[in-house]
């Protein structure tokens, strides 16, 4: 079976000099494939002594012309890259320089013998729900924001409790008082959302995860629902307080008394390339540690 990847974008960890010695490696086993390079600009602190034949393209029009995007760094690296190439249907594969690992699942150490199976088609594939977000302010959109893990709106710069209501499909849900509320795809349910309570969901569920972000009420539990379902936050009573919404940690927009947040799932999911021996549940066994002796 022969690779479909015939132009191959990199996408490494900006400002992080540490990572320069991976890219040097993987541009050398791709160019001894014969594929063609692609380096996002971004990345250009990492390439001060990679040769002179390394085409730099802005990260656009690496979307555009590359069959796979190889992401080197941490799953914050590439939650960025997903945002931003989720709609130009390119795949992405993860090389780990960060701590945990969910997503960016190849070490460093075995690079080359898993590009060599995965170019000699010996890969999963397995496709990712991703969140679209609006903020609506007297009836117009003022943002749009898309997200991998989750979109959060949550308090800042105050002790205080923000107030908001949330509606599914037009339906009311409650009206509460939290440090804020996580709304998460699957594959985000062991981000954020896990460290405040909510449930690991597997990530071919087409599902949404809600999770009150420490609510002033007991009964208030995290809630899974239809991945079609549409999720509204209108925020209340910002006299005394801040709110914001954030996207997978990294994007954030401040939020005004009566600002709506509309999220619902993208139209199309970000694809995501395996090693042939990916299992979601040995990933699960090793990051969180699960069966250790103490």
């Amino acid at each position: 079976m022969s690779t479909p990847f015939k132009t191959i974008g990199i996408i490494g960890k900006h400002g992080a000099s540490s990572a320069s010695d991976t890219v040097k490696q993987l541009i050398n086993c791709l160019q001894k494939q014969q594929l063609e390079v692609l380096l996002d600009r971004d990345s250009l602190d990492l390439t001060q002594d990679l040769g002179s034949d390394i085409t730099l393209v802005e990260r656009s029009e690496l979307g555009q012309r590359c069959d796979l995007a190889i992401v080197v760094g941490g799953d914050g690296t590439l939650l960025n890259a997903a945002r931003d190439l989720v709609d130009h249907d390119v795949p992405l594969l993860g090389i780990n320089l960060g701590r945990l690992g969910f997503l960016t699942d190849i070490p460093p150490t075995d690079l080359s013998a898993n590009l060599s199976r995965i170019f000699a088609g010996e890969y999963k594939e397995e496709s990712r729900n991703m969140l679209h977000a609006q903020v609506i302010r007297n009836g117009e959109t003022v943002s749009n924001s898309t997200a991998f893990n989750d979109v959060v709106v949550h308090k800042f710069n105050a002790a205080r409790m923000i107030e908001y209501e949330t509606f599914i499909d037009d339906q009311f849900v409650n009206t509460t008082r939290s440090d804020g509320l996580i709304v998460s795809t699957p594959t985000g349910s062991t981000a954020y959302a896990l460290s405040s309570g909510g449930p690991i969901v597997h990530p071919s569920l087409n599902a949404l995860v809600l999770v009150p972000i420490c609510p002033h009420t007991m009964s208030y539990r995290p809630i899974v629902v239809d991945g079609n379902s549409r999720v509204d936050i209108i925020v209340h009573d910002l006299t005394h307080t801040s709110a914001q919404v954030t996207c997978d940690g990294q994007t954030s927009l401040a939020l005004s008394d009566g600002d709506r947040v509309s999220i619902k799932k993208k139209p199309r999911p970000i694809r995501l390339i395996h090693p042939p021996e990916y299992n979601y549940f040995s990933i699960l066994r090793a990051k969180l540690h699960w069966g250790k002796r103490l």
